[in-house]
């Protein structure tokens, strides 16, 4: 079981990296936001969400009986990735995105932009499936991965384990990361994407350490996360002169004395 779950791992962190490739920016797209290899990533979700779903109840019982034995280090690594997964991406995105502007890097700027509209497309769909699915939490009922019922997640926190958000946080910024990085290196994309899911990975592990999620749960925030970043990269980057762009990344930032003026002015 432990081996089908790693596989399904493995092939969502090997197809996540494949289709980060560089987008063409001179000209706007005439392709489809959605292509071919979407579809490999999609399924890879998918068969990684449902591969893991028999196996949800004996890793949650695996960690719970493991965590006493685990050491402090262990501990607080777990929670730093918690906050890698929330609120990190939303703290880190905005700050790249102010100190880009800021300092003039439009690099910068764009991947705290970019990073952070995926954050917020993917918190859309993630918040809509938690209040839909309604799933309790391992620590509510730790002997019914099936534990589901409809708009039950809206009213009550322990019964919003589908899907993860930490892990749709983790996933979104490393989707948009390598997206742009591939971008502006392409070469690159094959350290920082295997640095960054495997990251990102970890963010997920943490949370069911944790006891707040299922398997399946970290596995379907994954693939959410990992279409808003690549998703949100490619829309950008193919259609330069869309609106979000022309006020968030042309704007004047003018130093005046100790302040700082910011006129957003629409690009031409």
């Amino acid at each position: 079981m432990r081996r089908g779950l790693a596989s399904s791992l493995a092939l969502v962190l090997v197809a996540n990296t494949l289709v980060a490739q560089p987008v063409d920016t001179t000209k706007v797209s005439t392709k489809p936001l959605f292509v071919k290899g979407d579809a490999f990533v999609a399924a890879a979700f998918l068969i990684g969400t449902i591969a893991s779903a028999p196996v949800d109840k004996y890793f949650s019982e695996k960690l719970r009986r493991d965590t006493s034995r685990l050491n402090r280090l262990t501990d607080r690594s777990a929670d730093f990735f918690r906050w890698m997964g929330t609120p990190g991406p939303y703290v880190i995105g905005p700050s790249l995105y102010a100190i880009g502007r800021v300092a003039g890097n439009k690099e910068m700027a764009d991947l705290g932009l970019h990073g952070t509209e995926a954050l917020v497309v993917g918190t859309a769909f993630v918040t809509l499936g938690k209040g839909l699915a309604g799933r309790a939490r391992p620590f509510k009922d730790p002997d019914n991965p099936r534990n589901f019922k409809l708009n039950r997640g809206w009213k009550h926190e322990e019964y919003r384990s589908f899907p993860s958000g930490h892990s749709l946080g983790g996933f979104a910024a490393a989707a948009a990361v390598t997206a742009e990085t591939a971008r502006l290196w392409p070469k690159t994309r094959w350290v920082i994407g295997p640095a960054m899911y495997g990251g990102a990975s970890l963010i997920a592990v943490s949370r069911m350490y944790h006891n707040k999620h299922w398997a399946s749960d970290v596995i379907m925030g994954a693939g959410i996360g990992t279409f808003a970043g690549l998703k949100v990269v490619r829309y950008h980057h193919s259609h330069p002169n869309n609106k979000i762009d022309k006020w968030l990344l042309s704007a004047n930032i003018t130093p005046g004395g100790k302040l700082v003026s910011w006129m957003i002015m629409p690009g031409k």
